[in-house]
């Protein structure tokens, strides 16, 4: 597809903790900045390139914690620093979101943004890339939000849905009618069933003027510091948060507004997608059994539906588990079954025991 990507921009978020993919994903050293699946470059640098292959490199931005700029320098040597912007602390998707739109604003307020987490898994890099496009085109002659959807492939408890409404408006975008997060399984069966749910991708693509009067309008919190934000925007050097980002409220960009938002299309997508944000969902490369072997050798006898994940150099020899997680990191072995791999009691446990950071 060809479009003019003139004012089309992109915020990639790259601030998470990674807490679900414990062990291997640690606060300090997060799954976005890990080369899961050995290919030679880490789930922000290929979220980076994903970008870079459509949209001018001046028009991506990251916004990362403070704690890991030093990785994000790392990685991404060939970015500036206006456009890695700092986050002092965590207060969810929202806020990082709001503040990286007043920076792109000042930069062009006529912007088109896609926003994307970078910690995905994209497996048809030519149909997302127009994909994308066409949401940005979409945003960009519409007063609306989107969301990008894809058609789910199996009954999955681990993911968002997003209802399909009646009102279809131009080729494969439509009304969202309703949002349900991680249904039981019964219902997840029901939406895959059914034809008219979707995943969500939590990618969203906004115009400028939208996404700052929507956050304004419904999220009362914002009615102050929105305004604060443009203003500094304007004097202060744009990759520094302001000091009244403590006080803003701790909201994912779904709870904040997409779900209370009237004016939310969502865009039926035709890229391979796959989140990996718990050791439940990941399924990426599994063998006939279900196995998934994470960048690890591993020799499996009458093994179905694990997660295997180790350091290099480890060899996984693993006879009669199913549906089990056995992944290491450090100082830390975890094997348990994949059901009850709840990750933050387990992460509490050990931190009694050990420094598990």
């Amino acid at each position: 597809m060809s479009l003019d990507t003139s004012d089309h921009y992109c915020l990639i978020l790259a601030g998470g903790i990674g807490s679900r993919l414990w062990p291997v994903s640690r606060k300090s050293m997060p799954k976005q900045f890990l080369d899961l699946f050995g290919v030679g470059r880490t789930l922000l640098q290929q979220t980076y390139d994903r970008f870079a292959r459509f949209l001018p490199a001046n028009h991506i931005y990251v916004s990362t914690n403070v704690d890991y700029l030093p990785l994000v320098y790392e990685q991404l040597p060939q970015i500036d620093d206006e456009h890695i912007l700092e986050e002092p602390l965590r207060r969810g998707t929202l806020a990082s979101a709001a503040w990286g739109t007043v920076v792109i604003a000042k930069a062009n307020p006529k912007a088109s943004v896609i926003l994307s987490p970078a910690d995905q898994l994209i497996r048809n890099e030519d149909a997302f890339a127009d994909d994308v496009l066409h949401s940005l085109d979409f945003v960009s002659r519409q007063d609306s939000l989107v969301v990008m959807g894809v058609q789910p492939t199996r009954a999955e408890t681990d993911y968002g849905y997003i209802q399909l409404g009646d009102d279809v408006t131009e080729g494969d975008f439509y009304k969202v009618k309703s949002f349900t997060e991680k249904p039981e399984l019964r219902f997840a069966q029901m939406f895959k069933d059914d034809g008219g749910f979707l995943w969500n991708t939590g990618l969203f693509a906004f115009n400028i003027k939208v996404m700052l009067t929507t956050i304004y309008r419904l999220v009362p919190e914002y009615q102050l510091e929105i305004p604060k934000m443009m203003a500094d925007a304007e004097t202060a050097d744009p990759k520094f948060l302001p000091e009244f980002f403590s006080v803003l409220p701790n909201l994912s960009i779904d709870l904040g507004i997409m779900e209370r938002s009237d004016d939310v299309f969502v865009h039926k997508c035709h890229f391979g997608w796959a989140d990996l944000g718990t050791w439940a969902t990941l399924k990426v490369g599994a063998d006939k059994e279900g196995n998934v072997s994470l960048n690890t050798p591993a020799l499996l006898h009458q093994c179905k539906g694990n997660v295997i994940s180790l350091p290099k150099g480890r060899i996984a020899i693993v006879e009669g588990l199913e549906d089990f997680l056995v992944a290491e990191q450090g100082d830390v072995l975890l094997v348990c079954p994949k059901s009850r791999a709840t990750v933050r009691r387990l992460m509490n446990e050990a931190e009694l025991q050990m420094d598990v950071e």
